[in-house]
C-alpha cells in the first residue's frame, strides 16, 4: 500500500459502509452490523475511502463489497484492500475465494481471478443472499485459489 493511502482497519461504521456501497451501485439489502466483523475499510465515517468484506464458509469464502470512493480511485486502494482480504482469508484456512461482479471482472482478472460458470460455485455460496437474490443473473462469477498461509 502506498504511503498516501489511509490505513486499513476492521469493523467500519455500518451507515458509512452502506453509503459507500450504494454510491458504487453494490447491494446493501442484506448487510447488517454482524457482517462488519469481516469487513475492513480505509478511512472512517463520511471520509470512508474504501471497503471490502468476506463471508467465510469453511474453506471457501465469498468476497463481497469491494468499493472505493470516486476521489480515491486510481491510487491502488482497491488492490490493497483485496490483498488484505486475501491475506486474512488465508490465515483463516480459506482455500478459494469467489465473487460476483457486474463491473469489475477485469480488475479481479488482473489479480489472478478466473471466470467460472455461476452454477459451479460451491452450493454453500449459491445459498447466500448475494448469489440467490441480490446479484443479477448477468453478474460474472470469478474465483481464485489461495495458497496455505506460510509457516
Amino acid at each position: 500500500m502506498t504511503a498516501d493511502l489511509p490505513l486499513i482497519h476492521p469493523h467500519p461504521d455500518l451507515a458509512a459502509v452502506r453509503a459507500l456501497l450504494a454510491t458504487a451501485g453494490l447491494p446493501v439489502a442484506d448487510l447488517t452490523a454482524a457482517h462488519l466483523d469481516d469487513f475492513w475499510a480505509c478511512g472512517a465515517g463520511e471520509d470512508l475511502a474504501g471497503v471490502i468484506g468476506l463471508e467465510v464458509y469453511g474453506t471457501v469464502a465469498l468476497l463481497r463489497s469491494l468499493a472505493v470512493a470516486p476521489d480515491w480511485r486510481g491510487r491502488s486502494m482497491g488492490s490493497a484492500l483485496l490483498a488484505h482480504a486475501e491475506r486474512v482469508a488465508r490465515q483463516r484456512g480459506v482455500r478459494a475465494l469467489y465473487l460476483l461482479t457486474t463491473t469489475a471482472a477485469d480488475f479481479f482478472a488482473r489479480h489472478g481471478y478466473v471466470r467460472i460458470p455461476r452454477d459451479t460455485a460451491p452450493p454453500v455460496l449459491q445459498r447466500t443472499a448475494e448469489f440467490a437474490a441480490l446479484c443479477p443473473t448477468r453478474a460474472v462469477c470469478l474465483t481464485k485459489p489461495l495458497d496455505a498461509p506460510p509457516g
